[in-house]
């Protein structure tokens, strides 16, 4: 993720925090300081801050560490102000391996609370819960108290909380998994109409809250339905047939005269024996016209690594890919020789008209 930098490795398992967590911790820091001026006050701020995340992170390892127990790899735990992302490389394959993997991660926070409690119990500084706020009680009755909101929040069953993959498992047991998707990312977009109607008389962070919720069912509904609708179809059934390229020696103005013209904003780079060398993409075209003109070469500002793929590939995987590499075109290659490319925009409307001519026929039947 960009803006991130990496502080480690755990369990073979990269963990990055996000540029953003530190300003939130230089504010939290500065914030105590700003009520009580005084530095104990502004570490004890920070300190209880830290163990949150430190707990956040905990819970991220209970997703990354059963899904490898199901043959699935994590790429990285990332931590950001809002929480923690662990980035699997797939999704669990059957309905009960998501489950676990879902409830994996409210169960850390679970053993953490009761531990914690625990040990409060043990020692008689066990207190009610209205002796507890964010600021207020000691420093393990607030950290318990934290992770059962964090275990009542991520159960939620709303996209992108685990409660929402939970729903799904269950319901993938009964049904396809496209219409479990859909049926609890329509339960999610839900509750976040109901936070959002909420949040404007009582907390506006609510309304965060909401937004947060239902971009994220928007989009678990959408990616799954886009795998659904490509599954077992090959990528030369999708890709792009008739494309332009450039080579290495061409300015870019004539980038600027294919895109202007409309054929495509993404171009394969290919030397004059047909070889693929780089692939110069509209994000890296227009920053080089502004800084270094339209005589630049396109071998001084194409990308040298990139993936491609194969035409008899499935295109359910390659799309994956697309997503994972943050790509905006792969070339497709048979043997060696470019005969198509893969954009977001044609995979789009290859879906859109698959859907359309669905939709035609549905009617024709009916």
């Amino acid at each position: 993720m960009s803006w991130s930098f990496r502080i480690g490795k755990i369990f073979g398992i990269d963990v990055f925090v996000h540029v953003t967590f530190l300003l939130l911790l230089g504010f939290i820091g500065l914030s105590h300081w700003m009520q009580t001026r005084e530095l104990a006050a502004a570490l004890a701020g920070v300190g209880f801050f830290v163990a949150l995340f430190a707990c956040v992170l905990l819970h991220e390892f209970g997703h990354a560490l059963t899904a490898r127990r199901f043959g699935i790899k994590t790429r990285d735990i990332t931590l950001l102000p809002i929480g923690g992302l662990a980035r699997l490389e797939r999704m669990p394959e059957k309905p009960m391996q998501e489950f676990w993997v879902a409830v994996a991660g409210p169960a850390v926070n679970v053993v953490i609370a009761g531990g914690i409690i625990a040990w409060l119990a043990a020692t008689s500084s066990l207190v009610s819960v209205e002796q507890i706020s964010l600021t207020g009680g000691s420093f393990l009755a607030r950290l318990a108290a934290v992770n059962v909101f964090l275990v009542l929040f991520n159960m939620l069953p709303a996209f992108p909380m685990d409660g929402g993959r939970v729903v799904r498992a269950l319901l993938a047991t009964r049904m396809d998994y496209a219409r479990a998707t859909n049926i609890a990312a329509k339960l999610g977009q839900f509750m976040a109409l109901v936070f959002g109607f909420v949040g404007l008389f009582w907390n506006p962070f609510l309304v965060f809250i909401a937004f947060f919720v239902w971009m994220g069912a928007a989009a678990e509904s959408g990616m799954v339905q886009m795998k659904s609708a490509l599954g077992g179809l090959p990528m030369q059934r999708v890709m792009i047939t008739d494309f332009r390229t450039l080579a290495p020696s061409d300015p870019l103005s004539l980038a600027v005269e294919h895109i202007l013209a409309g054929f495509q904003q993404d171009f394969p780079v290919v030397e004059a024996d047909g070889r693929l060398v780089g692939v110069l993409t509209r994000t890296d075209l227009i920053p080089a016209l502004a800084t270094r003109g339209q005589t630049t070469l396109v071998g001084e500002v194409m990308q040298r690594e990139f993936q491609t793929a194969d035409p008899l590939e499935m295109a359910e995987g390659v799309f994956a890919r697309l997503n994972e590499c943050n790509c905006t075109a792969l070339p497709v290659l048979s043997k060696g020789r470019l005969v198509g490319i893969l954009t977001a925009e044609n995979l789009g409307e290859f879906l859109m008209i698959q859907a359309a001519l669905r939709g035609g026929t549905k009617a024709a039947v009916s």
